[in-house]
């Protein structure tokens, strides 16, 4: 008895092809099809390794046309094995070795590759036969079996938004490892798959120089993160930028820059800053010779009024004249204790109350309400105030947004009034805690952080700039 069904087609493949490997985030690789060679190898640069030793991953940069430098992509897979391949010439080499999909024409399947430089190559991979399948046959006399693709798709704006999100290594800058919003930022990102690493600030050291700025940490080069969160304190501040200036002076993403947590911790500056960008805030004085107090007083209108350090935090350090005298008496004593500090209209009919916005990627993302303890005027959580839920106007949002563009912030927690003439900043926070507007909002602040990182770090196509002669002549 015979069996008359017609066999299958095989799925031929020329000795080149073009692939996509969607995993990695290349839609488009021409490819050497070799079956005298065991493994498959894909070009990759700037390889490391990184995360904890059980899940290790490993993090490469692709150039997928030949001679164009200028393209890359980068990409990020965990590692299955770590294998030796020995060269034509005879010589060994040690080389990371990963899992991910690869497509030719209408076919997709997992295949493992290595990862190694093969910058001189003409091809950016090498297809071995351990990435065949059975059906296959290889027509070694052909070229491109299967579907011709273009190397103008790396261009599209289609291909960022299709490319995968990456396993990325990111620092969160903080002295309190053990404080809610720390602790949120590593569980969000290891949540992901990201690899986070806290970092004390005060324990940073920098290798300043010209070709290679390094930071260091406890004795150790620190490695090449994708992403740093600034969470300066205000008592290291001046330290604190210098290490993120470092971190940005290496190519690092930092989500706040040094210039925008500088400007927003100098109370001074900042509202300078707002001033200068006419955003709304309640008028401010500043004088440091004493014989200017009632000037200085006059300026703001009349009492009750604010004084305020320079330096103050969390509402420590703010304190309500209610009369002239009052306000004479501690202005002379701040003056006494040569400290820095500002007066400020108080605004009445805010009874109490403050609206902390939360700016992330130039959008209000989440806000809430504090109100004061009894008897008590500031409206800091810290000071015993409440939080609650509250739907904010156009003008509040707009008035938070300005803000913290004015300090270049991609993460700000706005505090402003409600007075009679409109909204009235108070505050731009670059280090806004996360425990009060998660639990009041219910809304995942640092998962819409991690989306604003990761939206900074995808594997999309992009152009290093290139020196060009006429650059350097």
């Amino acid at each position: 008895m015979t069996n008359d069904a017609p066999r299958a087609e095989p799925f031929q493949l020329g000795w080149e092809e073009w692939v996509a490997l969607p995993d990695l985030g290349l839609p488009a690789l021409k490819v050497k099809v070799d079956t005298g060679a065991r493994t498959s190898a894909l070009h990759a640069s700037d390889i490391e390794a990184f995360g904890p030793a059980a899940n290790p991953n490993v993090r490469f940069t692709i150039h997928p046309i030949p001679g164009r430098d200028d393209v890359f992509i980068p990409c990020s897979a965990p590692i299955t094995d770590r294998r030796e391949v020995i060269l034509s010439n005879g010589e060994s080499e040690w080389r990371y070795v990963i899992r991910t999909d690869i497509c030719i024409g209408d076919r997709r399947w997992p295949i493992d590759t290595t990862l190694t430089d093969r910058g001189a190559m003409a091809y950016r991979m090498l297809l071995g036969r351990q990435a065949l399948t059975d059906d296959m046959a290889i027509m070694p006399l052909h070229s491109f079996c299967q579907p011709v693709k273009d190397y103008e798709v790396y261009h599209s704006a289609a291909v960022k938004h299709t490319a995968p999100v990456r396993t990325l290594r990111v620092a969160v800058l903080s002295r309190e490892d053990g404080s809610y919003s720390t602790r949120r930022l590593v569980e969000e990102g290891e949540k992901r798959g990201h690899v986070v690493e806290v970092i004390d600030t005060a324990r940073c050291y920098m290798a300043i120089n010209q070709l290679a700025p390094e930071v260091h940490y406890d004795g150790k080069r620190l490695p090449r993160y994708d992403a740093v969160i600034p969470r300066i304190g205000t008592s290291i501040t001046p330290y604190g930028t210098a290490v993120v200036r470092q971190f940005e002076t290496i190519g690092t993403f930092c989500v706040n820059p040094s210039h925008g947590i500088t400007a927003s911790r100098d109370k001074l500056h900042a509202h300078q800053i707002l001033a200068r960008h006419k955003i709304g805030m309640p008028a401010t004085a500043f004088a440091a010779s004493p014989k200017d107090t009632g000037n200085l007083i006059g300026l703001v209108g009349s009492t009750p009024l604010i004084v305020k350090l320079l330096e103050s935090t969390q509402g420590k350090g703010v304190v309500l004249a209610e009369t002239r005298k009052a306000a004479e008496s501690v202005i002379s004593a701040f003056r006494g204790l040569k400290a820095n500090f500002l007066v400020q209209h108080f605004v009445k009919e805010a009874a109490g109350e403050d609206i902390r916005c939360l700016v992330l990627g130039g959008k209000v993302v989440a806000a809430m309400k504090r109100v004061a303890a009894e008897g008590d005027f500031r409206s800091n959580l810290h000071q015993g105030g409440r939080a609650a839920t509250v739907r904010i106007t156009k003008a509040e949002r707009d008035a938070a947004i300005r803000a913290a563009r004015a300090f270049k912030l991609n993460l700000a927690g706005v505090d402003l009034l409600r007075s009679e003439s409109g909204p009235k900043v108070l505050e731009v926070n670059s280090s806004p805690g996360l425990e009060g507007i998660e639990t009041t909002s219910r809304k995942n602040i640092a998962a819409l952080l991690y989306d604003e990182i990761e939206r900074h770090a995808r594997p999309a196509p992009a152009k290093r700039r290139a020196s060009t002669r006429a650059e350097q002549t």
